[in-house]
């Protein structure tokens, strides 16, 4: 497989094809929920990325063909005083797992965050999905401790729609 990884460029009609395509076949996967992204989020995607500034989405091609993402948002520790880089969602379409497009889109997100001065990169990971928790485990991530020996969770809480 010819392999690049690229930062997405949210005006390119290919690349958009691209988010669109990787992201919706995470969403159809049972750890994404199962389900194809809805009308609404489709066509919401891309512009809503467009306008975080700090956002950055490296895509993974093999053979001109879109195979896997990285969504990444760049926020900032408290604890550091210097920048992180949130590898939000991390995505291979299932034709291509277990072939090398997860640690390059890993490696890469790293290197966009050293050249940010960032402090560390972080993500979330089901507890459930062993074969992820393996890829990251290997290329170093753990477990969030801060002061104590109890990993830290990351919790969410849904807003009503109608009030956003």
């Amino acid at each position: 497989m010819n392999l690049h990884i690229c930062q997405a460029d949210f005006a390119d009609p290919r690349h958009a094809v691209g988010i669109l395509r990787v992201v919706n076949s995470y969403a159809i996967d049972p750890v994404g929920g199962g389900e194809p992204l809805p009308p609404d989020v489709r066509e919401r995607l891309v512009p809503g990325l467009r306008e975080q500034p700090n956002a950055l989405v490296l895509l993974a091609f093999a053979d001109e063909e879109p195979v896997g993402i990285a969504v990444c948002f760049f926020g900032f520790s408290t604890f550091k005083a210097r920048r992180l880089l949130n590898i939000h969602d991390l995505a291979v379409i299932p034709e291509c797992r277990g072939q090398g497009v997860g640690p390059a889109l890993l490696r890469a997100a790293e290197e966009h965050a050293r050249r940010a001065g960032c402090c560390k990169l972080t993500l979330e990971v089901q507890d459930d999905n062993t074969r992820a928790r393996a890829v990251y485990q290997r290329f170093g991530f753990e477990d969030f401790v801060v002061g104590s020996s109890a990993p830290t969770r990351f919790l969410t809480k849904p807003l009503n729609e109608e009030a956003a």
